[in-house]
């Protein structure tokens, strides 16, 4: 039977992949996204040849930002992070290439595990309570996340390039 990242609850159902592989997955396609958007600027700014690149890059750059930026909300609060922890790894998502290094670091300093807490402990609180809904019903919250994430990508793309926004 070949290796597969979800687990099964008691009652058979799916269960989601493990906080360390999905944040190291996403922390990596996080900096693929970013070279898609710089080549696409190289593109665009200076070889002038197509801002199709931008458009590409930048879109598809995007999600995955914001895809991070979900994730590494809800792994903080699975983890209980500190709030210098949570901040870090939301600021790493807004530098080129640093979602790799602070993902490694913080898998070295044990903030990402192979479970989701959430699935085995009773929440405490209603941040902790939501989280572990979304956890234990994989499906619904990830298409509940697709449907806010498309409106705030929809947004985005409907408020124009970032440097157009204050000109």
């Amino acid at each position: 039977m070949p290796h597969d990242d979800a687990h099964r609850a008691a009652d058979g159902s799916r269960r989601p992949r493990g906080p360390e592989r999905l944040y190291r997955d996403l922390a990596f396609a996080e900096a693929v996204t970013w070279t898609l958007l710089l080549l696409g600027m190289l593109l665009k700014y200076v070889l002038h040849v197509t801002e199709l690149g931008v458009r590409l890059g930048g879109g598809v750059h995007g999600f995955v930002f914001l895809s991070y930026v979900s994730v590494t909300i809800l792994v903080a609060v699975d983890r209980r992070w500190s709030m210098r922890d949570l901040l870090l790894g939301l600021g790493s998502s807004v530098i080129p290439y640093a979602t790799i290094p602070f993902e490694r670091s913080a898998a070295r300093r044990g903030l990402l595990a192979q479970r989701w807490r959430l699935l085995e402990e009773e929440p405490s609180g209603p941040v902790e309570r939501v989280a572990a809904t979304a956890l234990r019903h994989p499906v619904p919250a990830l298409l509940a996340t697709l449907v806010v994430l498309a409106l705030v990508f929809a947004g985005l793309l409907a408020a124009g390039p970032p440097t157009e926004w204050f000109s």
